[in-house]
């Protein structure tokens, strides 16, 4: 056979001859109706409510958090600085041709406590320069929010 050559079928009510691939205009799109406007533009309705959802679940634990803080009393207590940690989170897309980027930075310290609880709390990233391993204090925070950590002066420092 030739690449040339078109393939004939006889179509089923034998009035026509139909070439292979040619849909009839009575026939719509199938099983999952691709013709249908509502099909066409599910894609893009479900990725706007997918989105959307994200977005109101975000600001809705983010005010859940708030509060319970707010609620929270203040507690200042005696605790040992036993860890400290980063996470980079980084951000990038394409727009008109152009890619771009950036990072952003969450600070972690880890406290004990005398109970030997652990606490392990979001700082600013001044507080996690000034902060290191071993410090020892009086920590004050209200529920999972940092609020202070004031430094006693060591055994080794006082000597001087």
């Amino acid at each position: 056979m030739f690449e040339d050559e078109m393939i004939f079928e006889d179509d089923p009510s034998g009035d026509d001859i139909v070439f292979e691939g040619d849909v009839p205009d009575d026939v719509s799109g199938g099983a999952f109706f691709p013709d249908d406007a509502l099909f066409n533009g599910m894609p893009a309705f479900v990725m706007l409510f997918f989105v959307i959802g994200i977005f109101l679940f975000s600001i809705f634990k983010g005010i859940g958090t708030w509060s319970k803080n707010e609620q929270s009393p203040r507690l200042s207590v005696k605790a040992k600085i036993t860890g400290k940690r980063t996470n980079v989170h980084r951000h990038g897309g394409h727009a008109h041709e152009h890619h771009h980027s950036h990072t952003s930075t969450t600070y972690y310290v880890t406290f004990q406590f005398e109970s030997t609880d652990r606490s392990e709390l979001t700082v600013s990233s001044r507080e996690y320069g000034m902060l290191a391993e071993g410090d020892e204090g009086m920590l004050t925070f209200q529920g999972t929010r940092f609020l202070d950590f004031q430094r006693h002066p060591s055994e080794e420092h006082t000597d001087a």
